[in-house]
């Protein structure tokens, strides 16, 4: 049996999206801050109402790109958002959302940390009518 698998405490989570590793099992997560990356991506790229028995769980980020681009929606989509990730991740503490609408795209911009000292992070949510894609979790200046 291999090491790793002796030791669950070694291993965070799933990572996502969901493939096999070399074992045939899913692949796994062996820190806190790749779990952390797992998490918010999988929230963020989560409609409402899409996963069975947690109706719940996701953003409105994709219901949003079909309504009049107005100020008033940016700044509910923001907090829609937060709100979101305080309820379902509240280990991240969200510094600042940032937001661009044109007529057919939401860029959201998101800083966090994962506690009180932690780096800041970022991530950036591109949406458009045909996508919803994330960037990398990088270092925030």
């Amino acid at each position: 049996m291999n090491k790793k698998y002796i030791f669950p405490a070694l291993l965070i989570g799933l990572a996502l999206p969901l493939k096999s590793d070399n074992n045939n099992v899913f692949q796994l997560t062996k820190s806190s801050y790749d779990q952390v990356r797992h998490n918010l991506k999988n929230l963020l790229l989560t409609r409402k109402g899409e996963r069975i028995m947690q109706p719940n769980f996701g953003t409105a980020i994709h219901d949003s790109l079909f309504e009049p681009s107005t100020e008033t929606l940016v700044n509910d989509l923001k907090s829609s958002v937060r709100d979101d990730i305080e309820f379902w991740l509240p280990y991240i503490i969200i510094d600042s959302i940032d937001a661009i609408r044109t007529d057919s795209r939401i860029d959201l911009r998101l800083q966090f940390r994962t506690s009180e000292n932690g780096a800041n992070l970022v991530i950036n949510v591109l949406a458009s009518e045909n996508d919803l894609v994330t960037s990398e979790v990088t270092q925030g200046v």
